[in-house]
């Protein structure tokens, strides 16, 4: 049985997810949008339910906020796509960060092909983005700001709501890329003050191929995909009930237990941090050291080594991890999130994320720090870099860091 760490790439399925899914792979099987005759309008009543448990368990004020997708970077194109070419009348300047998921990138990058001017902002060196950073960028023709609830590779959580207060106040639309804090923090749209907000449920326990955007009654925002009046006329495609269902039952579950999961997890992770920096020297840990980072997340820079030779001898012992965003996993470019907070091209190579989840072990950490130390020391006595350290022909990056701290 494997040591599966890598819940920031996805989770297992919950058994009670799939329990609430089959009802809508059998009985309930029509189409929601086919409302003349029985079997469709129990489609239809059966999704609006969902959509109610959904935005309850956000706390969107209305059912209608609530948009089903195919993944959370649908959710994150249609929001930064929709809502620029639908108010590109008022202006076409964007604000996002530097460390963002490649779905805000890769739809940002897309609109400065197609005139629009978008910022990326620095972080500093544990990824965090202040809100007075946020309000110094903004120009009189800025009418979006997005920015990530906490970052999917070094967990750093950013400071959410008071960005939202800042483009409220300058009366800008604020997205938000949730998808990596769904389960982790408390997630309350009305409270964070926030216009949209993406999700994907095999984030949190739940069925993939199935993601969500809330937007607020009010906001302009055009279609990402034409063809049919599903989803209010806005998402064309016949909605996936039986995903849909399981990205509910999922949500349900993760507000509902998200005290208790948040302690364990919390418990997992710092004894994991903790049991690292005791056992293997020249490490640096990527991302906050404090209450600002997620609950699950452990992400290290090992020096003198390859991230993929220990990614290659930890499966060979069981134990999953990645060494970024599974989105980019086939990349050999180095994080682009490490390299914003001034990670060095060559240690960032050297980096490996752990994410643990509410089912992790104590047995599965200790197992885990008795290999990693052993993998490490294994590898750096091929290095020829380690071999140049100890002749002392080359300085330790991650030794003058933890000097300067």
């Amino acid at each position: 049985m494997a040591v599966y760490l890598d819940n920031n790439a996805t989770t297992s399925i919950k058994p009670e997810v799939c329990d609430a899914m089959m009802p809508y792979l059998t009985d309930i099987w029509g189409n929601a949008s086919s409302v003349f005759y029985s079997v469709g309008q129990k489609a239809e009543s059966e999704l609006q339910k969902l959509r109610e448990s959904v935005a309850k368990n956000i706390g969107a004020k209305n059912a209608n906020e609530i948009y089903f997708t195919a993944s959370g970077c649908e959710a994150d194109n249609w929001a930064i796509k929709g809502f620029a070419f639908a108010n590109k009348r008022k202006g076409n300047h964007i604000i996002t960060t530097k460390i963002e998921h490649h779905a805000i990138l890769g739809a940002c990058e897309f609109l400065e092909k197609h005139g629009f001017n978008v910022t990326y902002l620095d972080v500093d060196e544990v990824g965090y983005v202040t809100p007075e950073a946020v309000e110094a960028a903004i120009t009189d023709n800025t009418i979006l700001i997005s920015v990530m609830t906490a970052n999917n590779e070094i967990g750093t959580i950013e400071p959410i709501k008071e960005i939202a207060e800042v483009a409220k106040k300058h009366k800008i639309t604020f997205h938000t890329d949730a998808v990596q804090a769904i389960g982790h923090i408390k997630i309350d749209v009305s409270e964070l003050g926030v216009d949209m907000l993406s999700l994907s449920a095999h984030k949190f326990h739940g069925p993939k191929g199935v993601g969500m955007l809330y937007i607020k009654n009010g906001t302009r925002i055009d279609n990402l995909i034409h063809g049919g009046g599903q989803e209010r006329g806005k998402r064309a495609a016949t909605e996936n009930l039986a995903g849909i269902a399981g990205l509910s039952k999922a949500l349900d579950i993760a507000v509902s237990d998200i005290d208790k999961n948040i302690a364990h997890m919390k418990k997992m992770r710092d004894k994991l941090i903790t049991g690292l920096r005791d056992r293997i020297d020249y490490i640096k840990l990527n991302g906050p050291d404090d209450e600002r980072r997620l609950c699950n997340n452990v992400n290290f820079s090992y020096e003198f080594v390859e991230g993929e030779a220990i990614l290659m001898r930890l499966n060979m012992k069981d134990i999953c991890a990645s060494s970024g965003s599974a989105c980019a996993s086939g990349s050999l470019d180095p994080s682009h999130v490490l390299l914003a907070i001034g990670v060095p091209h060559e240690i960032a190579h050297g980096s490996i994320r752990f994410s643990v989840s509410e089912d992790t072990t104590d047995e599965e950490i200790d197992y885990v720090l008795d290999v990693m130390p052993k993998i490490i020391d294994g590898l750096r006595a091929m290095s020829p870099m380690y071999e140049a350290f100890e002749d002392g022909k080359l300085e330790s990056f991650t030794k003058k860091y933890m000097e300067g701290r």
